[in-house]
């Protein structure tokens, strides 16, 4: 067992997932144009869902389906194109894999047509803030959800002034006050995971920084999820397009693991399967030397 005061019930509409005995893989399936690390562009739903079914006979434990990018500097996508992409998808994917499938939007509308669909978490960048009635979706239809921190939005959050007064106190208390607000509307506190946001909203250092502190999101009591896969603070240090960040992606992976991590989001399941199991031996190796 990975660490049995680190685990936790994560409950779902469907089922109980119980996080902390091993890491979990969120296999990232974006069925957008304009994804930042390029593999996006499914000619057809069928092509997506072939995708995920691949990821799962590589060890994902869930599928994250999103429909709108959340690069820097993306522009928002309607309800109507975003339920179009998504939905046949997600439908699809239920129907051939028994795995939780996630839903990244910040749209209430697409959110609950998902779980309608056959999604389970609502992995919501905004932390519910963009949309009014998420909310009472999440609530409604017993989804799990993901509260995620970011500052801005995602077309304006790498502009200006990246400094944190506080990083660390700052992303923990914007947390409570969503974790407080979504117990206040109905979710269940065990319906609930953190991810501290790497990537949004923040500069290379500070998203190296929350790798290395991000076991100071424990007192947060929930499951902490981490999405560091490919993105642009990695090729700052080791250099390359996304697709050339498979390395510095596989010791952020473990880094966040090392420090507490319960859900890593990745792109390359295959790989990252291997690593998240070699990082997991050494959290379970006994103390004794």
């Amino acid at each position: 067992m990975k660490n049995v005061e680190n685990s936790f019930i994560l409950r779902t509409c469907k089922r109980e997932l119980i996080l902390g005995n091993r890491t979990q893989i969120m296999g990232i399936l974006n069925v957008t144009p304009d994804s930042f690390s390029d593999d996006g562009c499914f000619k057809s739903p069928d092509e997506a869902i072939e995708s995920a079914v691949r990821m799962v006979s590589e060890g994902a434990d869930i599928i994250d389906v999103g429909g709108e990018s959340s690069r820097p500097g993306a522009e928002a996508v309607s309800i109507e194109e975003e339920l179009e992409r998504v939905i046949p998808v997600i439908k699809g994917i239920v129907r051939r894999v028994d795995v939780p499938v996630s839903v990244d939007t910040t749209k209430a509308k697409v959110a609950r047509e998902a779980v309608k669909s056959g999604a389970e978490i609502i992995n919501d960048i905004s932390a519910m803030r963009f949309d009014d009635q998420m909310p009472a979706v999440v609530a409604d239809t017993g989804a799990a959800v993901v509260l995620m921190h970011m500052r801005g939005t995602p077309d304006n959050m790498q502009e200006g002034d990246l400094t944190y007064r506080f990083l660390l106190a700052d992303i923990i208390s914007f947390l409570v006050d969503r974790m407080e607000a979504a117990q206040s509307a109905g979710i269940e506190f065990e319906r609930i995971m953190i991810d501290p946001g790497i990537g949004f909203g923040k500069s290379a250092e500070d998203n190296l920084k929350l790798l290395k502190h991000l076991s100071a999101f424990s007192t947060l009591g929930r499951p902490i999820i981490t999405g560091a896969s490919r993105k642009s603070f990695i090729g700052k240090v080791t250099g390359g397009d996304p697709r050339d960040r498979i390395e510095g992606t596989a010791v952020a992976v473990t880094a966040a693991i090392m420090n507490g991590g319960h859900v890593v989001r990745v792109h390359d399941v295959g790989s990252m399967k291997k690593v998240v199991a070699m990082a997991d031996a050494i959290v379970r190796a006994g103390n004794g030397i």
